[in-house]
């Protein structure tokens, strides 16, 4: 009988699925839009749904699935099995998600954060080359990171471990972060971020990023790119901030790679380069050697096969 993981990515707008082989091949993946109304009510069983119907189509049953891993925004308990404060999907309060799931299917559920998961898929199936230790962090609407020591995530004692987001910066600006704190990480280093700064510098100045009257983190990057000075200026603190984060890291930790991903790392080369630069020029010499800065591969499939893998190895937490 053919055995799959199955991974699942849960989003505050889409829920990506994917069966996926024990060897990190996706056999089929697929997604459903993510329904928020009435507090998230039909989340869970829209997800149970969609499998059921997949597993038909394929003619597979779950008898067919090893387990399942899943990764979800919010706060995870891993041994409850619930998810909460999970505010883009309408869960406040604690949602029994594993209890539901495995009623319904019958294979176990490994719940984690979904950066972790997609830290972990990285490991697996991209640029981590199944290092022990690595630091994953993802560049999109806030900054979020995964921290895996001896193969294992770093959640924490309250479960907070990884939150190099909230890494406290020192600079000019007093932006207030969601969190209440000022100057994180991600108010700074975020798109979300990336566009505030440029909102805050074009005012008075002669840049062609006041052509644009709605301004998003794809234009000050294009701009820079083709030779606005503002726009580089910008791009040159932001790589400054993500360098020193990742020096930071790298003295603490010294993992093999320090992977970074996401929608803002969309620039490839040319915000590695930046950022490279300023990780070179702050971090401990013989750390600088062995802990290398990498571009995320997997792109939007990072949480499907992280949270297979998760299910592959019963991923417990250090």
């Amino acid at each position: 009988m053919e055995k799959y993981l199955l991974g699942i990515d849960l989003g505050g707008t889409t829920i990506k699925f994917g069966l996926i082989d024990t060897h990190g091949t996706i056999v089929t993946q697929w997604s459903v839009p993510t329904n928020v109304a009435n507090n998230g009510e039909s989340i869970v069983p829209d997800m149970i749904a969609s499998i059921e119907a997949i597993l038909e189509q394929s003619k597979l049953t779950a008898a067919n699935l090893i387990g399942a891993g899943m990764g979800c925004p919010g706060t995870v308990d891993r041994i409850n099995g619930t998810v909460h404060h999970a505010f883009n999907l309408g869960w406040e309060a604690p949602q029994r998600v594993k209890q539901r799931f495995q009623e319904a299917l019958g294979i176990p559920l490994f719940l984690e954060n979904d950066a972790n998961v997609a830290a972990l898929g990285e490991k697996w199936r991209g640029s981590g080359n199944d290092a022990a230790n690595l630091v994953f962090i993802t560049l999109g609407t806030g900054v979020g990171g995964g921290v895996i020591i001896d193969h294992q995530i770093v959640a924490g004692v309250g479960g907070a471990g990884g939150e190099i987001g909230h890494f406290p910066i020192t600079c000019q600006h007093q932006l207030t972060c969601t969190c209440g704190n000022t100057n994180c990480l991600e108010t700074l280093a975020s798109a979300t971020g990336i566009v505030h700064l440029a909102e805050m510098y074009r005012q008075g100045t002669t840049t062609t990023l006041n052509q644009y009257e709605n301004l998003t983190c794809e234009i000050v990057f294009q701009e820079a790119q083709s030779g606005d000075e503002l726009a580089i200026g910008i791009i040159e603190e932001v790589a400054e901030y993500l360098g020193m984060t990742c020096s930071m890291i790298a003295n603490l930790l010294n993992p093999e790679a320090i992977i970074i991903g996401g929608g803002v790392s969309a620039a490839k080369a040319f915000l590695l380069n930046k950022i490279a630069a300023y990780y070179q020029q702050t971090v401990f010499p013989s750390v600088r050697s062995s802990t290398k800065l990498k571009l995320a591969t997997l792109g939007n499939e990072a949480g499907i096969l992280g949270a297979a893998y998760l299910a592959k190895e019963g991923i417990t937490h250090v």
